[in-house]
């Protein structure tokens, strides 16, 4: 088979693959107050008002222990975005500061396919367990 025929076939096998899931990536960032929920031990269930490049709605179930550590969930009118992180708490008192890092693992609806990482920062209260977080990263999908 001459190389203009071999063009010819490669090119009638690729129409007929169907096209691969086109992937979008996005700058974030995003803040969120979260009020307690429940608690079973030191295993925290928050949720809350996500608000920024991806607003809606979200709840974290979290360890509070010499890290703080847990898995997240976002619902946006687009689909939801679950992942988990994990982050160093600073300080004493009241109101404890942290930082660290999150992973977006999977999701639903345009999100089904996300994945990324993001930088974490916030506070706790150790009173109240009221959390604020906020997040910066790029979330592909």
């Amino acid at each position: 088979m001459d190389h203009t025929m071999h063009l010819i076939r490669a090119a009638l096998v690729a129409l007929a693959i169907p096209a691969a899931h086109a992937a979008r990536a996005v700058k974030a960032t995003d803040t969120a107050n979260l009020r307690y929920v429940s608690a079973s031990g030191s295993l925290l269930f928050e949720e809350g008002k996500a608000f920024g490049t991806l607003p809606g709605s979200m709840r974290v179930h979290f360890n509070v222990g010499a890290t703080l550590s847990g898995s997240f969930t976002i619902y946006t009118r687009g689909g939801s975005i679950r992942g988990h992180g994990e982050a160093t708490p600073h300080g004493s008192g009241v109101y404890e500061s942290f930082a660290g890092t999150l992973l977006a693992t999977g999701g639903s609806g345009r999100f089904a396919h996300a994945h990324g990482h993001a930088r974490l920062y916030g506070t706790f209260n150790r009173d109240t367990y009221a959390l604020f977080v906020q997040t910066t990263g790029t979330l592909s999908y």
